[in-house]
């Protein structure tokens, strides 16, 4: 990281010489030995003095609601280990509160740790970690710093680290009591994420172990009575002054019909000629992607007059997000360009606006797109629902007093008071494999705010049973331990610990981390489809997708050995994702590292050998052989043996695209079945059934459940097992035949000799 002379406006900071305007120059000069002499205020945290830049900071950060409650918070959190701060968003409490838990652990001399800080996005982490080492006169990546994956930006001086809720929760597996740290910020308490929920009742047991600890929880006010009521009335609250609402107008718009209601009002706002960007809120990341196709090509009709129209996506979980702090943005992410910002998101991006002061009108399409999962046939659906109360009010908060925020729902609808909380509607296999890790035997016992539900618990149980990761005590076995160590779903991890022994490590890590990554197709533009698959068939392999991925990664890596053309070129020509790609090679560096260091043994490449492909196939399945689907009528209409339901293939597999020229595969191995209009399974290689049975004969015979595909893998098996034995009596009556032909001539030679 660059010393503070020359880092970039947003990162750093005026040197004293930028304090004084240019007629002044030659004052300061002569005042240079008084400019570092005891006049000036030293930063406590680095020991410099502080920059001009600092007060002018510290000015915006007085005027924040939350300061009001600087010296209460404080006090209080001297005095109590658990304190819960209850306010929106836009009041200063995700920058704040931090700040002043970091000098809180100075006042410490740090003896119990420092300060750290989570959040639920990548991207937030970031953009906040860069304000405050702004706001507090330091160096990102020394005093201040961040943790996200795939990338750390810390170092021994870091007194404050913001990072992601689930990297905090895998830092536990290696420090359960969190002995690094002095003060815990849990930022977006509200948004129910799996791994904040986890944290919030694995905390209170901590903090009955080190009673020097110090936890702050963040949340709404509509969060903070079930809080107390899980932690307990006696906790301390410190409640931040509500914003003044925007005007609300509300709308009797259909459910059906909000999206193109939501582009009209955009496009009607801009050709009104008010001040101030839009934050327009969709159901689903397709619909944010297909809004900002529609509103580019309507945006060139429009008049010169009104100025440009720029969509900007802030999709949460769809990867990292242009920053709010970045190029064409003030301190605090006021314009400084001209045209209007069209903001997309979607549920979870309404704290990703906390930067942006530009925002004038708020459009709530008032609904969610949202994947839950059904543990009874592991399967994922998307459910269409409509947003809880307390999304709408944050919502209705982004603008200020002189906004106007749209509600696209009449005004009489009920909404949920709460967030539905995300470990009653996800897999919950990895966070059982990770409170196993824990060491946290009786599940019921967890003090969780929500309960999972029981059938989920029993099949993510099930799961690992059939993985072998427990033991017969219920604990976590030997191979249970090195799947933990990997960051992957557990099926995943566990068909990566198979290729160390089937000899293909380089191109089954290769498939994790591009499964683990963002996608790499890009969807195609509009009257473009054919012309995308053109380019994708490149790539295809005849054995199914996996080894498609495969052919992609090297395909990429080979063109960043190219010096005559860019990677970013040769992406943008066969329509990939570079950005999905880049991380996947990130991931996959990081799986092979974890891999040398728990001393698995890591092969050559061998891909494109019949051996390698057959090894390949017998890896994934020692993963996933619960995901096998068998065509039923030769016509693509695949049942799946576990859950005995039916699906297709996706029409942008490999097979998908070819089937009716070269027909479909009898039997294949699948990565993930979704519910939606079209049941699918996605991400198909084609398997042999008498493999399968090989690789995972104990759930074949015990926990399949019965079926005609069954009995056909029976009938297989038996056939085999026949044509074996006659094999096996072929043998023998030839072994007899050359055993006789033996002794005649050993007979012979006795006789010659003598």
């Amino acid at each position: 990281m660059a010393d503070r002379s020359t880092m970039s406006e947003q990162d750093n900071h005026l040197t004293e010489k930028e304090i004084c305007s240019d007629s002044e120059t030659a004052d300061c000069l002569e005042e240079e030995a008084f400019v570092f002499g005891e006049g000036l205020e030293l930063n406590r945290f680095d020991g410099l003095p502080f920059s001009s830049r600092y007060y002018k900071l510290l000015q915006e950060r007085k005027s924040l609601p939350v300061w009001k409650a600087r010296e209460e918070f404080l006090d209080i959190l001297v005095n109590n280990r658990l304190v819960i701060v209850s306010g929106t968003t836009k009041t200063g409490k995700s920058t704040q509160i931090p700040q002043w838990c970091a000098e809180f652990c100075l006042s410490a001399q740090y003896q119990h740790g420092m300060a750290v800080s989570t959040q639920i996005h990548s991207q937030q982490a970031v953009d906040l970690a860069l304000r405050v080492a702004d706001e507090m006169d330091v160096n990102i990546g020394h005093e201040v710093g961040y943790s996200i994956p795939l990338e750390t930006c810390c170092s021994t001086d870091t007194v404050l680290r913001f990072c992601t809720d689930a990297l905090l929760l895998r830092e536990m597996m290696s420090d359960p009591m969190l002995e690094h740290y002095g003060a815990i910020v849990i930022d977006q308490a509200h948004e129910r994420t799996v791994s904040t929920d986890i944290l919030l009742g694995l905390l209170q047991d901590i903090l009955v172990h080190r009673p020097d600890l110090r936890v702050v929880i963040l949340t709404v006010s509509s969060m903070t009575d079930r809080l107390l009521a899980h932690y307990g009335s006696n906790v301390a609250v410190v409640s931040l002054e509500a914003l003044c609402p925007a005007e609300v107008v509300y709308s009797n718009c259909s459910s059906k019909d909000y999206f193109y209601s939501a582009l009209r009002l955009v496009l009607e706002i801009h050709r009104t000629k008010e001040e101030g960007d839009v934050v327009l809120f969709l159901a689903s990341a397709q619909e944010v992607v297909c809004a900002r196709a529609v509103l580019q090509r309507e945006g060139t009709r429009l008049g010169a007059g009104l100025g440009e129209l720029v969509p900007v996506v802030l999709c949460p979980g769809q990867g990292r997000a242009p920053s709010l702090l970045g190029e064409g943005m003030g301190s605090r992410g006021t314009v400084t360009t001209r045209g209007r910002r069209v903001f997309l998101s979607t549920s979870q991006g309404e704290d990703m606006f906390w930067a942006v002061d530009s925002v004038n009108f708020v459009i709530d399409a008032g609904v969610e797109k949202r994947y839950v999962y059904n543990p009874r046939i592991r399967a994922n659906s998307e459910v269409l629902r409509t947003i809880s109360r307390c999304q709408a009010d944050i919502r209705k908060q982004l603008t200020g007093p002189t906004g106007k925020c749209f509600c696209l729902y009449p005004e009489e609808r009920v909404l949920p008071i709460e967030t539905y909380p995300q470990i009653l509607e996800t897999n919950l296999t990895s966070t059982i494999l990770f409170l196993k890790r824990m060491k946290i035997a009786g599940l019921g016992h967890c003090d969780f705010i929500t309960r999972p539900d029981p059938e989920g618990l029993m099949q993510s149980l099930e799961e690992l049973d059939y993985l072998a990761a427990l033991d017969i005590d219920g604990n976590l076995s030997e191979i249970g331990i090195i799947i933990s160590e990997l960051p992957l779903d557990a099926q995943m991890a566990k068909a990566l610990l198979a290729s160390c022994e089937f000899d293909c490590v380089n191109e089954v890590v290769t498939i994790a981390a591009l499964l683990s990554a963002p996608s790499c197709f890009l969807e195609p533009p509009v009257g473009r489809a054919q012309e995308v698959q053109q380019c994708h068939r490149k790539f295809r392999h005849p054995e199914g997708d996996h080894f498609t991925l495969i052919n992609i990664y090297n395909a990429f890596k080979y063109s960043q050995r190219e010096t005559y053309f860019s990677v970013e070129k040769w992406c943008q020509d066969y329509h990939l994702n570079h950005r999905a790609l880049q991380t996947a090679d990130a991931i996959r560096s990081e799986l092979t590292d974890i891999l040398k260091r728990i001393e698995l043994p890591i092969s050559e490449t061998s891909f494109g050998t019949k051996t390698n492909t057959l090894n390949i196939k017998r890896a994934l399945l020692a993963g996933f052989f619960m995901q096998i689907a068998c065509d039923v009528d030769g016509s693509g209409n695949y049942f799946m043996l576990t859950n005995r339901h039916m699906a297709q293939v996706h029409p942008a597999s490999s097979y998908g695209a070819k089937a009716h020229q070269l027909g479909l595969p009898e039997w294949v191995l699948f990565h993930e079945y979704s519910l939606s209009e079209n049941n699918c399974i996605r991400i198909v290689s084609e398997i042999s059934p008498a493999v399968f049975i090989q690789t995972a004969p104990q759930y074949f015979y015990y926990n399949l459940p019965p079926s005609e595909s069954k009995d056909l893998l029976q009938h297989i098996l038996d056939r085999d097992r026949s044509g074996r034995k006659d094999k096996k009596q072929t043998l023998t009556i030839n072994s007899k035949a050359d055993k006789d032909c033996s002794t005649v001539a050993q007979s012979y030679d006795r006789c010659v000799l003598q």
